[in-house]
């Protein structure tokens, strides 16, 4: 199956490592994979933020980069759901391209839950070992149901120790522009996701959104914690030891 890489802003601009991994699982699952080379940000900043001109402009680009291909697939739970499910709302007034946004949207996937659910990717090629916790990201766990998925693929793995950390589900602080508009409450609340989960004692976090992770690596080195990786799933199932 031909697959279209949607990298995301913030893999292409801070940890481009996580979309050479996601190729390698999707090349594993036995997709071609083809990386648009003028895509850039899915406009989910702006639509938060009230910018709906800019928003309705980048996702008539990202509609017009990606529709020919049979799936799109995103290394990001919260840029899967806003192209998937926001864009017909933002270009609702225009019918033509309303309906494009809904075809679009159809065959847009989480990464692991294209994996696990289409590409029925039946062998990861890494051999990660090593106690890891799983943080749920908010978007991708409550609008696309990102739950099972990674487990599942991490089970794949049989030197990874799963050790589920208390609250598990419960948000890291990021929200994307949350984060910069109410500074004081997104610390808080990454401090009780990073106590939660190095109480766990497991030598890695692990999750689907790079924001999140950013987040939650930014406050535990803050807290002077420079031992525990913070690593997104990708790299986990690809990691070679």
């Amino acid at each position: 199956m031909r697959v279209a890489l949607f990298v995301t802003c913030l893999v292409d601009l801070m940890r481009p490592r996580i979309g050479f991994a996601a190729i390698e699982l999707l090349e594993a699952a036995g997709c071609e994979v083809i990386v648009p080379p003028a895509q850039t940000c899915c406009g989910q900043p702006a639509w938060n933020s009230g910018d709906k001109v800019s928003a309705a402009r980048l996702a008539k680009k990202v509609i017009a980069e990606f529709e020919g291909f049979e799936y799109v697939v995103a290394p990001s739970g919260s840029c899967a759901d806003h192209i998937r499910t926001e864009y017909p709302a933002i270009l609702a007034d225009e019918p033509a391209w309303h309906a494009r946004a809904v075809a679009l949207g159809s065959h847009v996937y989480e990464l692991t839950d294209f994996l696990v659910n289409v590409a029925k990717l039946a062998k990861v090629p890494g051999n990660f070992a090593g106690s890891i916790t799983y943080h749920d990201s908010c978007t991708g766990l409550r609008s696309l149901g990102i739950k099972a998925q990674p487990r599942a693929l991490l089970a794949k793995l049989p030197g990874v120790e799963l050790k589920e950390m208390n609250g598990a589900e419960e948000c890291c602080g990021f929200g994307g522009t949350f984060s910069v508009k109410f500074g004081e409450v997104s610390a808080a609340i990454a401090e009780r996701k990073c106590n939660n989960a190095c109480a766990t004692g497991a030598a890695a976090i692990v999750g689907g959104d790079l924001g999140c992770l950013l987040n939650i690596e930014g406050k535990l080195r803050r807290q002077g914690d420079e031992q525990t990786r913070v690593l997104h799933i990708a790299e986990v199932l690809t990691e070679k030891q």
